[in-house]
């Protein structure tokens, strides 16, 4: 006969088995983080407004790193009450391996419950993206299936919208175009004031009708129609030194999209730098290769789906990403690739160009984009994997300033078998054997990296007409330039390591030597003692772990006489020591770079 005080004490020991309880720990999770991340937006405006570029680059730093410290948190509560549950039901550990029916039953309906939970939340793509990675991290990967995780949004996001409206919409043909103009302004209540609204309206508007005359035909009458309207999103979009003004304009049933471009004067009031109208100059600004934007939003969803009207062709996965919803893009990004590999049969092959000493690459030519991995043996001195991954951390944390890739990071991806090409799959048995395991029916990467497809630089200069090849040869030192002032020195300088994109945008994306410019020691070759010394084969100076001789670069960079005289004309300073100590200097004395994401040409002309 069982005595009922051991009922009672037995009670007290099992855990409360309700998925919904479990559900709610999950979602708890999500909304402290995403309070967290809306707290750092918020924080963003009164740093723009104090002219604090320090802490607007340590902000978006950690804010960064938010995402894996709340799922950690998560799988932390979750953990010791789904171990009682597991022993208390088996009486015995579980294994890793299997799940009994019981758990199996609680994993489903511990989904079915966090389901339930989204009903009036306003970011549940987001949620569902957060119990995809609380469950991945507490659940072996051989539980991973459709019926534990979010493989397709549960909860539609398409109409979602905040109790305020997400974007205001104001009307220039009523209120007039100025004045419409400076109240688009003071609706986003910066506190630190315009230098000049009202001038700078005025210039904003004869801009912005100059532009909209190319596109409207003249027998319509008046460039403005009954119809037009302008829409702006309700929060602005803050990154580096900088803030944007996103929206679009409606006009004779057409849509223009338009950013608008704040920046502060050394008096440390606002004023208006630039309108950005042309695709190539909005696809910059959302580029890839840029910081993650600090933007306050109550709806992502109808963020996204608002920039989607003003760059069609951009994915969303790219447009979550940007605007610092990282995860979230990633998630996208793997459910459109495996729609594309449904609807498509070619093959994985090896990527065009000289292959890497640390990274295999392969690419699928029906897809936009590169698989990289880290090879097993890395044929470079002191070069570990582990080393490799934190150099990409640390590219991830900084200011790209719009010449280095992003990426995203991927463990224990599992692609279809017979979608590789024979010859891929041997090189990488060859090279990356334990980074990869070759199965019947699919192939498991343990760790990869994806990242957009660009032409590399050293192929580009063999096939492109000479007027690209000046322009990509400028644009290469230009982009050496603008990393070594946000203190990124990037060590291989070899055409290789470097992409153009579609718009001819010279962009590095090999990170296994970048190191910070205030590491490196720039030094001028001394000269040598006497002719037998400057013969010898070994140096008859000093060289340093850190040591950087810039003299040096022209011997491997500057064969070809063509290329060579391209550069002497526009980056002869680069080849010196002297440029690069005082870039070092610099960044030594805390110098945030002005990384503005558009050409001198679209800067209004009062700014100097």
């Amino acid at each position: 006969m069982v005595d009922t005080a051991d009922i009672v004490k037995i009670e007290r020991r099992r855990p409360d088995p309700k998925p919904d309880k479990l559900a709610g720990i999950i979602l708890e999770g999500f909304n402290r983080h995403y309070a967290l991340f809306r707290y750092g937006a918020q924080r963003a405006k009164s740093l723009f407004e104090a002219g604090d570029w320090h802490g607007i680059q340590q902000l978006s730093k950690e804010r960064i790193e938010y995402y894996d410290m709340r799922v950690r948190e998560c799988a932390a509560r979750l953990n010791p009450i789904l171990a009682t549950m597991s022993q208390d039901a088996s009486r015995e550990p579980s294994s890793r391996q299997t799940l009994s029916d019981e758990q199996t039953r609680l994993w489903q309906s511990i989904k079915q419950a966090f389901v339930g939970l989204l009903g009036a939340h306003r970011q549940p793509e987001c949620a569902e993206t957060f119990f995809n990675s609380v469950s991945s991290r507490v659940l072996h990967r051989n539980y991973f299936n459709n019926d534990f995780l979010f493989v397709r949004p549960a909860i539609a996001s398409e109409y979602l919208d905040s109790e305020r409206p997400v974007y205001r919409v104001y009307y220039p043909t009523t209120e007039g175009l100025k004045r419409t103009l400076r109240k688009v302004m003071a609706d986003f209540g910066l506190a630190c004031g315009f230098e000049d609204l009202p001038r700078d309206a005025r210039v904003l508007a004869r801009e912005g009708c100059r532009r909209l005359a190319r596109t409207v035909p003249r027998s319509s009458g008046h460039r403005l129609a009954p119809d037009c309207q302008l829409h702006v999103l309700g929060s602005l979009f803050f990154r580096n030194k900088a803030a944007f003004v996103i929206g679009r304009l409606i006009n004779q049933g057409n849509i223009y999209p338009f950013a608008i471009a704040l920046i502060k004067n050394p008096a440390g009031q606002v004023r208006i730098d630039a309108l950005l109208t042309e695709e190539i100059d909005l696809s910059t600004l959302f580029s890839f290769t840029r910081a993650y934007f600090l933007v306050d939003m109550e709806v992502p969803a109808a963020y996204v789906q608002f920039l989607s009207t003003l760059m069609p062709r951009k994915p969303k996965a790219e447009l979550y990403t940007i605007i610092g919803l990282q995860k979230q893009g990633k998630t996208l990004f793997y459910r459109d690739f495996l729609h594309h590999l449904g609807h498509s049969h070619d093959q994985f092959d090896l990527a065009p160009g000289i292959p890497g000493m640390v990274m295999s690459v392969f690419t699928l030519s029906s897809y936009p984009y590169v698989f990289k991995l880290i090879k097993d043996r890395i044929s470079k001195d002191g070069m570990t994997r582990e080393t490799v991954r934190e150099k990409y951390q640390m590219v991830k944390l900084h200011d790209r300033v719009g010449r280095m890739a992003d990426t995203w990071e991927y463990s224990l991806v599992a692609l279809p078998r017979e979608r590789f090409s024979q010859a891929l799959i041997e090189e990488l048995q060859r090279v990356a054997a334990d980074q990869v395991d070759v199965q019947a029916d699919s192939v498991v990467f343990r760790h990869l990296y994806i990242e957009r497809r660009m032409t590399p630089l050293n192929l580009y200069l063999v096939n492109a007409p000479a007027h690209f090849r000046e322009q990509a040869v400028r644009d290469y030192g230009q982009a050496i330039k603008e990393l070594a002032e946000a203190n990124i020195f990037p060590g291989d300088m070899l055409y290789k390591n470097f992409g153009v994109t579609r718009f001819g945008r010279v962009v590095f994306y090999d990170y296994d030597e970048i190191q910070r410019m205030t590491e490196m020691n720039f030094r001028n070759i001394p000269p040598a003692p006497n002719e037998e010394a400057e013969m010898a084969a070994e140096p008859w100076y000093s060289v340093g772990s850190n040591d950087v001789f810039p003299e040096e670069f022209s011997t491997f960079l500057l064969g070809q006489p063509e290329i060579r005289g391209f550069f002497m004309k526009y980056h002869a300073d680069l080849l010196t020591a002297e440029w690069w100590q005082r870039s070092r200097q610099r960044s030594l004395h805390g110098h945030v770079v002005d990384c503005l994401p558009y050409p001198q040409e679209r800067r209004f002309g009062h700014i100097a």
